[in-house]
């Protein structure tokens, strides 16, 4: 049974960094396809970023330049490194593991951007 746990979450002003890291304990994790997934409320889900097996990563538009990605394999670890963060990044972000018709879900950490 896999596991994604998500920390790191928390309060933080406008214009602050914060880093939340997801675990997968127990898994091959070098060969899964990692993403970060970020839900306010009122909306829809949507796609953060993403590092494939190989490290490539993709994000969007509202977070490039911001936002880092990245992939610790002997750790089974992916961290969401953001900074210069915005109200509007206020919301749950998941982790998502996927690869090989599987997909995996963190239980959410939440991330506040206010004064």
């Amino acid at each position: 049974q896999v596991q994604l746990v998500e920390s790191g979450g928390g309060l933080v002003q406008p214009g602050g960094s914060l880093r939340v890291s997801c675990a997968a304990p127990g898994t091959i994790f070098g060969i899964y396809n990692m993403a970060w997934y970020r839900q306010a409320p009122g909306k829809q889900r949507e796609l953060v970023a993403s590092t494939t097996s190989g490290s490539s990563t993709n994000y969007v538009d509202s977070v490039k330049g911001r936002f880092t990605i990245s992939r610790d394999n002997a750790k089974n670890t992916v961290y969401l490194q953001m900074n210069s963060l915005k109200p509007e990044d206020t919301a749950v972000y998941f982790c998502n593991m996927y690869n090989y018709g599987r997909s995996y879900w963190g239980k959410g950490t939440l991330v506040t951007v206010s004064s």
